[in-house]
């Protein structure tokens, strides 16, 4: 299942069916038991977010927070990259990384085409808005799921595929293609590199930003039905430990990207608001017509935007750990009962019933519109990440059952001689390599069942080196086919592979060591990952440790 998941020599949701099949033919497991493992905790999580999400993206409310945040911070290239990195990492943080890019992009091609013509031409500005004019990616409604088809326009044909069905390599290719088509289109070079640092913010802002909740990104989601046991792994707990490692990581990546491609004279960020450049002034206008053009608040915005805030308080105070929740509050007798997917699911269904306008009648009856249709709710759920979670909890039931599990910590039980520190290390360097080549999703689901018992082996909290190696699966920063989010950003044509490459490393390394002052500084007593919890299975021979 690595292999094919690495090589995508299978469709990804293909290869998570393997256990359902090959366990009860081995004798490892009943096809009922393999079955149950298939659906968890998990996937009503992601129900209730992607209605969330769903909502979000129907009444146009990312495009409203995303201009206002770009507002605060002003038209200065310098300034303009950290307003679109704030915008993309705090969508991303509530929906898909590839929804959230897919949603911020058009409005960044928008302010590039108005850079590059200070004039700015009616006909090609609305055509970037509509992700049209671009040399690369055609985004239907600015949004892209499984099911949606890239459209990559070459020559006098269209080159159509389903990313459901494009491996990384095909993608690979068609986007190098794209790529050679920039030349010609910059008046300097400067204002070239000013493109490429825009783009390439926003990917990796949507990567950053996903990691600092648990509904973030899949492989956060994986990791928190890993032990069922562990009630420490809970929204309030993960935001008070990643949150920090986003702003870290996102100023520190912001501050590269500046230097790589606009320049090392920071003091140019101070200089006062009357001294704006001509492109500057373009700049700004284009934000305030696309803020304007939004019109007043709906009522369907203000309904979303109330039930997004409900669902994060509920999620935090849920079990915040410093004090009694609400659960054990007003449930004391089905303590535990009550989950984060209990909140997302019940705001979630609120989605479908909440009218969106307001009911009226004719001829053919009663017209009764819901805030979503389950029509919109399908075309962003992803059926294939559910499923491929599905197969990863299959296989890690599988590796336990079978005492693969155990044999594969006695291998590793050598390890427990190097400082714990070090192990984290090499784990967070490992995955952090693989992903580049593999979905996160993917990379995460192999991990996780080696990691385990290597912990378990050396005797230490398995969350010390399963919480790091969970997060540095999202840092896929390199190629244009690591993730979806850098082909949709590579894909309008301002980069190319070197660029990403070039800018990707250091972006990875500060990422990586964010993390590692996390786990290593605050993490531990928010975790109590000094200790080796009761949850945890007990090794059964004693091995040494690196404490």
């Amino acid at each position: 299942m690595a292999v094919y998941w690495l090589t995508e020599a299978l469709p990804l949701a293909a290869t998570a069916l393997f256990p359902a099949l090959l366990f009860p033919f081995f004798g490892i497991m009943k096809s009922s038991q393999v079955a149950g493992v298939y659906f968890k905790d998990f996937h009503l999580l992601l129900i209730g977010v992607i209605c969330l999400a769903t909502s979000i993206e129907k009444w146009g409310l990312h495009r409203r927070i995303a201009l206002s945040l770009v507002t605060l911070v002003g038209v200065n290239p310098g300034w303009l990259m950290l307003g679109f990195m704030n915008s993309c990492a705090f969508l991303s943080m509530w929906v898909q990384n590839t929804s959230a890019v897919a949603m911020v992009m058009p409005i960044v091609e928008a302010i590039i085409q108005q850079i590059l013509n200070a004039e700015g031409e009616g006909e090609q500005r609305q055509a970037a808005m509509t992700g049209t004019s671009n040399l690369g990616l055609e985004l239907e409604g600015e949004k892209l799921t499984n099911q949606k088809l890239i459209t990559l326009p070459y020559h006098n044909g269209l080159l159509t595929w389903s990313r459901q069905f494009m491996t990384h390599y095909h993608l690979f290719f068609f986007l190098k293609v794209i790529g050679q088509k920039i030349e010609g289109r910059y008046r300097s070079k400067r204002e070239h590199m000013m493109c490429k640092g825009l783009c390439l913010s926003i990917t990796y802002s949507s990567s950053i930003g996903g990691i600092a909740t648990l509904p973030g990104t899949s492989p956060n989601l994986i990791f928190s039905e890993f032990y069922p046991e562990c009630t420490s792994v809970n929204f309030g707990n993960w935001i008070v430990l990643c949150l920090p490692i986003s702003i870290i990581a996102l100023l520190l990546s912001w501050i590269w990207l500046h230097w790589m491609f606009i320049g090392s004279d920071f003091r140019v960020l101070f200089r006062p608001s009357g001294e704006r450049s001509e492109r500057e002034t373009a700049t700004a206008r284009v934000i305030e017509e696309d803020y304007n053009t939004l019109g007043p608040t709906s009522p369907q915005e203000v309904v979303t935007a109330f039930i997004f805030i409900l669902m994060v308080v509920l999620w935090v105070f849920r079990d915040p750990g410093f004090m009694p929740g609400w659960a054990s509050i007003f449930l004391p007798e089905y303590a535990g009962y009550i989950s984060d997917a209990t909140v997302a699911l019940l705001l979630g269904l609120v989605f479908f019933i909440m009218p969106a306008h307001k009911p009226s009648a004719d001829k053919q009856g009663i017209k009764y519109e819901a805030m979503i249709s389950w029509k919109e709710f399908q075309a962003c759920m992803p059926w294939e990440v559910a499923l491929l979670v599905g197969g990863g909890f299959a296989l890690a039931e599988g590796t336990q059952v079978s005492g693969l599990s155990s044999w594969v910590a006695n291998l590793l039980s050598p390890l427990g001689s190097l400082p714990i520190i070090a192990t984290v290390t090499i784990a967070c360097v490992l995955v952090t390599s693989v992903t580049e080549l593999a979905s996160n999703a993917a990379t995460i689901t192999i991990f996780l069942p080696i990691l385990a018992p290597l912990a378990e082996a050396i005797h230490v909290n398995p969350l010390y080196i399963l919480i790091p190696t969970t997060l540095c699966t999202s840092f896929a920063f390199l190629l244009p086919s690591s993730n979806p989010s850098n082909a949709i950003v590579f894909a309008y044509g301002h980069l190319t592979t070197t660029d990403m490459v070039k800018a990707g490393i250091g972006v990875n390394v500060i990422s990586v060591l964010a993390v590692l002052l996390a786990v290593t500084t605050w993490g531990i007593p928010l975790f109590d990952l000094d200790t080796y919890p009761d949850w945890a299975p007990t090794p059964s021979t004693s091995n040494v440790t690196g404490w």
